[in-house]
């Protein structure tokens, strides 16, 4: 009876030894499944999913005749794509924002294409549509400053020649009398955008 208490407690402690040492193995696992980078692996899924994204969408730029000329950079964070760079045009900056939100996946575009001479041709569109308000007003101005001269009962009748420059009306030619002269500058000076009125061509002539 002795002999099986004593192999009963021999084999109590060996089985108290072996449950430790497999805790102990579990408890490694245990510690080593905490340390592993979850967030890690997640971030490396985005980072795949805006390769791709950023790959499809040059890929579909680059088949475009409308964005011929064009130097485009795409960038994806997030399915986010940035484009960069320049368009050959207003209309190709707006086509290649209309192609890439096409590409499935993408959830915004941030639009920061330039066009080269964006500044430069706006100054001189303005430029151009500046004189040729110029040239339309002083023309509108030259044919309405003669209308009324031949309407006028002083003035009608008489060769007078008139030429406008940026508002500016320059008469000459001959007249009777001085007091013709003086009105012909009253009535060109209240026509609408005159600016001044030079009658010094202006000759009185009594023949």
């Amino acid at each position: 009876m002795k002999k099986t208490h004593g192999i009963s407690a021999f084999t109590q402690l060996m089985l108290a030894a072996a449950a430790v040492f497999v805790v102990g193995i579990a408890g490694s696992y245990a510690t080593a499944d905490d340390n592993t980078p979850t967030a890690h692996s997640d971030s490396v899924g985005a980072a795949i999913s805006d390769t791709d994204i950023t790959a499809k969408v040059k890929l579909k730029l680059a088949g475009e005749k409308g964005l011929k000329g064009s130097d485009i950079s795409v960038t994806t964070t997030n399915a986010v794509v940035t484009l960069t760079g320049t368009a050959a045009s207003s209309d190709a900056k707006d086509e290649a924002e209309r192609l890439t939100k096409e590409v499935k996946g993408v959830k915004d575009v941030d639009d920061e294409l330039k066009t080269p001479s964006s500044s430069e041709t706006g100054a001189k569109t303005k430029a151009v549509a500046s004189d040729v308000k110029h040239e339309v007003s002083d023309s509108w101005i030259t044919t309405k400053v003669k209308s009324e001269l031949l309407a006028d009962s002083l003035t009608k009748g008489f060769d007078i020649k008139v030429v406008t420059t940026k508002g500016v009306v320059v008469l000459s030619g001959k007249l009777p009398n001085e007091d013709a002269v003086k009105r012909s500058k009253e009535i060109a000076e209240k026509v609408d955008g005159v600016k001044s009125v030079n009658t010094k061509d202006l000759v009185v002539s009594n023949a």
